[in-house]
Parts: C-alpha cells; sequence; structure tokens
C-alpha cells in the first residue's frame, strides 16, 4: 500500500520527487513554444498553408486551458499521483505521435492529445510540491518551481533552434520520450500519495460547460487579436455570456465546484489570483510588443532582439529561487507587492527608452523586469497553495495555471488592441499599458498584508 504524507517527504525521496515534477513542468511549457521555430518547415512538409499551421500552436493551448481545471478536480478525488503519472504517459505517448505524424491534421489532433497530458502535469504539479515540502520549506518548492517555468519558456526557442541545428522536426517531439519514460521511473518510486482526498462527485455538466467557457474565450480573444471583427466573433461573444454565466451558476450551487469559487470567497486567495492574473498580463504585453519595437523602430536583427530580451528570463531565474526563501521569514504580500513595483519601474523605462539607446539602456531595464517578476512569482504562489485547504490543493493548483494562460492570452489579445488603436505607436502604448497593470497589481498584493492567514 502506498505511504501517505503529512508535512513533507524526507529528504532522499523529496529531491526524487521533485526531480520528476521538474521534468515534467519543464516538457509542459517547452512544448508551448519549442515548435514556434519550426512552423514554416513543418507546413512546407506537411503541404499545409503558413495559417493553417498555427493550429499546431493553438491546439495545444486551448486543450491545456479548457482541461485544466477538470483534471485538478480529478486531483483531488483520485489523488495528485495518479494524476501527474497519467499525464506523462499521455503526453509521451502523445509526443511520439506528434513525430510520426504525416498530416496537419494528424498532427493537430495528436498536439491536442498531448495538451491532455501537459494539462494532467500542469494541473497537479504544485499540489503536489505541497505535499513533497515541509510547510515551513513551501516556498523553496514554489521557487524551484518557477525557476523550471521561466527557464523552460526562454529555453524554448534556443533548444529548437538547437535540435533543428541537427535534426529534423519530427526531434522536437522524439526528445519528449527518453524525459518521459525518465520521469514516469522517478513518479512511480517517489510521488507520495494524498492525505486527504475529496469524496464529492465528477459533475460531468460542469466538466464540458468548462471547456466551452474558457475554449471559447480563449479562441474569441485570438479572433479579436487578429482583427476579426466579424459575426463569428460576435456569436463566440453571445455562447460564451451563456455559456459562462450558467457554468458560474451551477458552480455556486455545487459544495465542492468544479470552477472552485468557494476558494475564490478567501480573500487571500482571490486576491493572489488577481496579482497573477496582472502580472502574467503585463509580462505578455510587454514580451509580444517590444521585438516589434526592437526590429521595427531600433532596426536590430532577430538573433539582436532575443539576446536583448534574454536578460528577462535568466533575471527571473535568479530570483524566483531566493524569493522561494525569502518568503519564509517575509510576508508574500510585501515580497510580491515589491516586486511587482520593480517590474513596473522596468516597464516604464522601456516605454521611455531614449532615441537611440544602447544596448545597456535596454539590458537594464529588462533586468528589472525579470528580477521583479522573480521577486513576486515564487511567494504568490505559495500563498495561492497555501491559502486552500489541503483536500483543495488540486484546485488551487488548477487556478494557478488557469490564471498564468488567461494572463498571457489577455496580454497578447492586449497588445493587438493598441497597436489597432494608437497607430504607429502601439509598443510604446503597450509597454505604458503594462507598466500600469503591474503597478495597481503591486497595490493589491500589498493589501493581503492586512488578510487572513494561510490554511493549514
Amino acid at each position: 500500500m502506498e505511504k501517505t504524507v503529512s508535512d513533507g517527504l524526507p529528504i532522499p525521496q523529496r529531491y526524487g520527487a521533485i526531480l520528476t515534477i521538474a521534468i515534467g513542468i519543464m516538457m509542459a511549457v517547452l512544448d508551448g513554444t519549442i515548435a514556434n521555430v519550426a512552423l514554416p518547415t513543418i507546413a512546407h512538409e506537411l503541404n499545409a498553408s503558413p495559417a493553417s499551421s498555427i493550429w499546431i500552436i493553438n491546439a495545444y493551448q486551448i486543450s491545456i486551458v479548457t482541461s485544466l481545471l477538470t483534471l485538478s478536480f480529478l486531483g483531488d478525488m483520485f489523488g495528485y499521483r495518479r494524476i501527474y503519472q497519467y499525464g506523462l504517459v499521455v503526453f509521451t505517448l502523445a509526443s511520439l505521435l506528434c513525430a510520426l505524424s504525416r498530416t496537419l491534421e494528424m498532427l493537430t489532433v495528436m498536439r491536442i492529445l498531448q495538451g491532455f497530458g501537459g494539462a494532467a502535469l500542469m494541473s497537479v504539479n504544485t499540489a503536489l510540491i505541497r505535499m513533497i515540502y515541509p510547510q515551513r520549506h513551501l516556498g523553496r518548492g514554489m521557487g524551484i518551481n518557477s525557476l523550471i517555468v521561466a527557464a523552460s519558456a526562454a529555453a524554448g526557442p534556443t533548444i529548437a533552434a538547437a535540435i533543428l541545428s541537427v535534426a529534423t522536426w519530427h526531434w522536437l517531439f522524439l526528445i519528449n520520450i527518453p524525459l518521459g519514460l525518465i520521469a514516469l521511473v522517478l513518479a512511480l518510486r517517489y510521488l507520495p500519495a494524498n492525505t486527504h482526498k475529496s469524496q464529492q462527485r465528477f459533475d460531468l455538466p460542469s466538466a464540458v460547460m468548462n471547456a466551452l467557457t474558457f475554449g471559447l474565450l480563449i479562441t474569441a480573444l485570438g479572433n479579436y487579436a487578429q482583427g476579426n471583427f466579424n459575426w463569428l466573433l460576435a456569436a463566440q461573444l453571445v455562447a460564451l455570456l451563456v455559456i459562462g454565466t450558467a457554468f458560474v451558476r451551477r458552480q455556486l450551487r455545487l459544495p465542492v465546484p468544479l470552477l472552485p469559487v468557494d476558494l475564490l470567497r478567501i480573500p487571500l486567495f482571490s486576491l493572489s489570483i488577481g496579482t497573477s492574473i496582472c502580472s502574467f498580463t503585463a509580462q505578455m504585453l510587454a514580451l509580444v510588443s517590444l521585438p516589434f519595437f526592437m526590429q521595427t523602430t531600433l532596426g536590430l536583427s532577430e538573433v539582436q532582439t532575443g539576446l536583448l530580451l534574454t536578460p528577462w528570463p535568466l533575471a527571473t531565474m535568479v530570483v524566483a529561487p531566493l524569493s522561494g526563501y525569502l518568503v519564509e521569514r517575509i510576508h508574500a504580500g510585501l515580497l510580491g507587492g515589491i516586486g511587482l513595483a520593480v517590474m513596473a519601474v522596468g516597464l516604464f523605462g522601456l516605454a521611455y527608452l531614449p532615441a537611440n539607446p544602447s544596448d545597456l539602456d535596454i539590458i537594464w531595464r529588462m533586468v528589472l523586469c525579470g528580477a521583479g517578476f522573480g521577486l513576486f512569482q515564487s511567494p504568490n504562489n505559495h500563498t495561492i497553495i497555501s491559502a486552500a485547504p489541503r483536500n483543495r490543493s488540486g484546485g488551487a493548483s488548477g487556478m494557478l495555471g488557469t490564471a498564468r494562460l488567461l494572463g498571457q492570452s489577455t496580454g497578447a489579445a492586449l497588445v493587438a488592441l493598441m497597436f489597432t488603436h494608437f497607430s504607429g505607436s502601439g509598443e510604446h502604448a503597450s509597454l505604458m499599458l503594462a507598466g500600469i497593470l503591474a503597478t495597481l497589481a503591486a497595490l493589491v498584493s500589498m493589501l493581503r498584508i492586512s488578510t487572513g492567514k494561510s490554511a493549514a
């Protein structure tokens, strides 16, 4: 029989458990961006148009966001360990089938399947970290998680370029097979079983409405971002309003809802989710608009642009683990507020760059943004997870991932809005809006200092 865990794992088992979490979340985050660089090549080999090849990316993202909360709920019911292991199996198998795809349609379907596997990994990874680390050291686990996410997001294009320089695009997916098998062996040996499981029955109508609500939201944002103001967008918005309203009303009647409205009634939890959405929206506003500014306005090459964007994730990678240690001594609301304020200073600095900036002018501002984001992210994730009761850790973990995806999707759509309404200065408007959002989030984060303590 599996052993349960009450307050963290002993040291040897803890290292094995956090290693499998690191490998799994690295693969899931990497595969959100690793195929971007190869899209033109894949489209050519599969006889697909450039526009239709975008579905290789969209299929993965949409399948994650539509299934994340459902899988986190199942984690509460059946165990985070089991959902994570199933996720590794599905993700690894789907990666093999992606590599074997010979048509765009087959590759798109396999990317949907891969997205479901990735969602299983993302939905319970922070819930598992809560079980792996003792409560007093939970911040360290969240710091490691933030480090892995930041490093994977930053390294995606670089790893893809390195693989494509020596192999075909199929190896972008085949590389997941040995990694997935290693992670699965580690998961079977080291991951802990749930101490408490939810006794609530699974509500299928809620799962369907959840998928439709978030699927419509993401596709509507995508259509809006591309300037498609037509009957299809109008129909999506009407359907989103009707289904979304019915979904929320149903959740309010359930004792343990799929959309954790019960957790959103906890002030500390809801404030932390709100600041998370704002921070990822601000980050995406900057990271999508800056390449246009650097290449169009400053006349830099793609390589120069990539190098000048790198200080942001590098600074996050350095600061995130440090802030994970600091949250054990300093209130997360204060740390997060300071981090978001530093990020806002960097964003406003980028918005008001001199006419002919040097590389150093850009680099120190990027470092401020990345360091501020890293200082905020680990304590905020710590607060989201620890503010929820232990038997609702899956719901909290799912909301954490959903907040990140919603923030990123909203940020990308807002860049399109800024480019449309501020012709010629869309980059400046995007960075200003990012700075304003980071400032507001810093103020909200400070409000958490006076809220109640985290759940046990």
